[in-house]
């Protein structure tokens, strides 16, 4: 193995500035866009193509996720990052202009065009998230990360939150008149992230060093044509299956068995393969199987029950798109501290399993207070319950990473770090798609029997409508049914975090290293839990 470089302090807090900088474009842009989408489809007249500006970002960023992490082992970290903020800067810029000039050649109208370049800024996005933790773990030693990677989860829960308000605030106020042009509110959604990508872009440049990598190989062009061409079949089956197409109708088959297929190659390519870009031994490591197993978990139900929370608000109690922005500060509040408490506590104690477990049977908690609530909840109600969440889910942030790349070495820093965002990516992906069918069904079977020939597609439209005049108008007994089939999916998401939680007592317990170099081997008995 390469010998590690010793970083000075200057040098790890002004990476850590740009780092942090960087994440933090991640983490809001998968928020923020989300309240300017009802102005953005009004203005582009792309109501049918409404679900492909985000789940274009979600396809390419996911299935980069491997890729870049296995770039990173093996050309550096910093030209990696270099490369994926500019992916995302050109990404960002073209979203902002998407229908400025008309139909184009190829790219057609302005959603179509918003479509592609939200593919190009997803392809940018995949690069930012793992390789801000691969950093960290060249930068740390395991026993440090703990609180480093406490306030990246700060960070995230920071952006999860006001994400959602910001995006809110400039599309309703952003509109300016500049050279007499007309510059709509909701570009500002996509510019705001210029400005700091140009930062980051000059901190790490300028000021971020050398990254040696430690990792030999080339890079495995069919093992990552086939994660594409596993992971986009089973994640667009994921997306169409239920809304648009029924579970059982040959496009959703026909793609669930494309993905299988692709998986059945992919494994066996990559028995063959010189260097895997996810390399099949990992698995065998009891700690990265167990914990990318319970990140996946704790994805499906975090995502499930946050996406469905503004939902709940605007639909159930009628609350204005700001208000229930605003309304989410008590979440955010409890993932900061309690992410950068036991990031504290991991690097003061040196074990980090009691959080995890702790920070899963609180989130459960938390799961269970959220499914009690009805449409007449009130505000600060609502406010203690997303609290206790939030504290529950501070820990996961960046334990379940940790404790990854504690037990394994130096050399395989970036495909483990990507390994476990790409996990629990996917894991988001099928929570909100499989949720969300749930959640439909229900709402159409429950609306059909008092208000026959109106479904949730009508509502939607409706409260896009009310929305923009500052307020929901559905009759009462409407809400109640809306709030609880809201607060059923809920209670559906306990039953993954119970499988999180046994998952997680089966992750071995190793001591945190106190140096970049010593690694526990994977074939060295861990200490029983």
């Amino acid at each position: 193995m390469s010998e590690q470089r010793q970083f000075t302090e200057y040098e790890r807090k002004i990476t850590l500035w740009g780092v942090a900088i960087v994440f933090l474009l991640s983490a809001l842009d998968q928020t923020i866009v989300s309240t300017a989408m009802p102005r953005i489809i009004a203005e582009l007249n792309g109501l049918a193509l409404y679900a492909w500006v985000t789940t274009s970002y979600l396809l390419t960023s996911t299935v980069m996720v491997p890729i870049w992490g296995k770039l990173g082992d093996l050309y550096g970290r910093k030209p990696v990052l270099l490369a994926g903020i500019t992916f995302f800067l050109a990404g960002s810029w073209l979203s902002g202009v998407s229908g400025e000039f008309g139909d184009l050649p190829l790219l057609g109208g302005g959603m179509t065009q918003l479509i592609v370049f939200r593919a190009i800024q997803g392809i940018g996005g995949g690069a930012l998230f793992t390789t801000a933790f691969a950093i960290i773990g060249d930068l740390y030693p395991p026993r440090e990360r703990g609180k480093v990677g406490g306030m990246f989860g700060a960070v995230f829960g920071l952006s999860s939150t006001i994400g959602p308000l910001i995006g809110g605030f400039f599309t309703d106020h952003g509109t300016v008149e500049l050279f007499g042009h007309t510059i709509a509110g909701w570009r500002w959604v996509f510019y705001l992230n210029l400005p700091l990508s140009l930062l980051s872009l000059f901190m790490i440049i300028v000021k971020m060093p050398k990254m040696s990598h430690a990792a030999k190989g080339k890079i495995d062009f069919v093992g990552a044509g086939l994660i594409i061409a596993t992971v986009v079949p089973f994640l667009l089956a994921l997306t169409f299956g239920g809304a648009q197409h029924a579970w059982l109708s040959p496009m959703v088959l026909g793609l669930f068995g494309a993905a299988a297929l692709g998986l059945v190659l992919y494994v066996i390519a990559e028995r063959f393969a010189t260097d895997p870009i996810l390399p099949l031994d990992l698995f065998r490591n009891q700690v990265f199987s167990t914990a990318n197993l319970a990140g996946f978990l704790i994805s499906m139900s975090f995502m499930s029950t946050v996406t469905f929370l503004p939902l709940f608000m605007q639909l159930g109690q009628g609350v204005g798109a700001t208000e229930s922005g605003l309304s989410m500060l008590p979440l955010m509040v409890g993932i900061m501290g309690s992410s950068m408490l036991s990031g504290r506590l991991v690097s003061r104690t040196g074990t980090y399993k009691a959080y995890m477990v702790g920070g899963i049977v609180v989130t459960a908690l938390g799961v269970w207070l959220l499914s009690q609530m009805t449409a007449d909840t009130t505000r600060p109600d609502l406010a203690w319950r997303m609290l206790v969440l939030g504290i529950g889910l501070g820990p996961g942030q960046s334990l379940f990473t940790l404790a990854v790349q504690n037990a394994m070495p130096v050399s395989r820093l970036g495909v483990v770090t990507s390994s476990g965002q790409f996990f629990r990516q996917i894991g988001s992906c099928i929570g909100v798609a499989l949720f969300g069918t749930i959640l439909t069904n229900q709402l159409n079977a429950s609306l059909g029997k008092v208000m026959p020939g109106i479904d949730v597609g009508k509502l939607h439209g409706m409260g896009a409508e009310a929305q923009a005049g500052g307020g929901l108008a559905l009759p009462d007994f409407v809400k109640d049914l809306i709030a609880g089939a809201i607060t059923h999916t809920f209670v559906l998401g306990l039953g993954l975090l119970a499988a999180a939680l046994l998952v997680t007592l089966l992750i071995p317990r190793i001591p945190m290293r106190d140096d970049l170099q010593a690694v526990v081997k994977a074939e060295e008995p861990a200490e029983a839990a």
